[in-house]
């Protein structure tokens, strides 16, 4: 397993996540229950998040304004402009008994634990996973890795979009359910795999 060049990435299809009707935006508490309901009981999410670019030198990011967790059928999306997401985000990202599994995990642990005051635990970081698999010296981000393991390219159009910006559109909840969703399917095809 190594990891691709940006020209062999290219010429991969597009990643096929999850839909829009995969993907539940986290905004009240009834909400809340329902993905507390759904993913309490897991024993492994895919998880990310998301924070507003920050285009001047200096500047602090204000946090994270997205968090999100997924199965492999299906994500939510946890903004955290609403105490309801947040409550709840933070009850499944404490819980160890729930491995969360994502990308450059540091910086967004992190983020969570000085900005909203949420401690992970029991997470694992496919960047050092992949980088340990593949010999590589360098870290392995989400998109090499969908393409070393699912054969897959990515997509990153909304990766630098306005994350504090309220309501989300629909390419930036495609983009945020399918970068927490790709993770849970790499652990799945590496588990299939070994």
């Amino acid at each position: 397993m190594e990891r691709p060049s940006k020209e062999q990435i290219r010429q991969l299809p597009l990643y096929v996540g999850l839909a829009l009707p995969d993907i539940w935006i986290v905004e009240n508490e009834q909400d809340a229950a329902h993905a507390l309901q759904v993913l309490q009981h897991q024993t492994c999410l895919g998880y990310d998040t998301e924070s507003k670019p920050i285009f001047v030198k200096g500047e602090l990011s204000p946090g994270p304004s997205l968090i999100q967790l997924a199965t492999e059928t299906e994500a939510f999306l946890f903004p955290t402009r609403f105490t309801a997401a947040v409550n709840a985000a933070r009850a499944l990202l404490s819980n160890p008994e729930i491995q969360k599994v994502g990308f450059g995990l540091k910086d967004d642990n992190k983020e969570l634990r000085n900005k909203l005051d949420i401690d992970i635990v029991n997470t694992k970081d496919l960047s050092m996973t992949l980088k340990r698999l593949a010999g590589d010296k360098d870290s392995i981000g989400a998109r090499a890795a969908v393409a070393m393991v699912l054969g897959a390219r990515l997509g990153k159009g909304a990766q630098r979009s306005n994350w504090g910006a309220y309501p989300l559109r629909e390419h930036q909840i495609l983009y945020a359910a399918n970068d927490a969703h790709c993770a849970i399917a790499i652990v799945n095809a590496l588990k299939n795999r070994l």
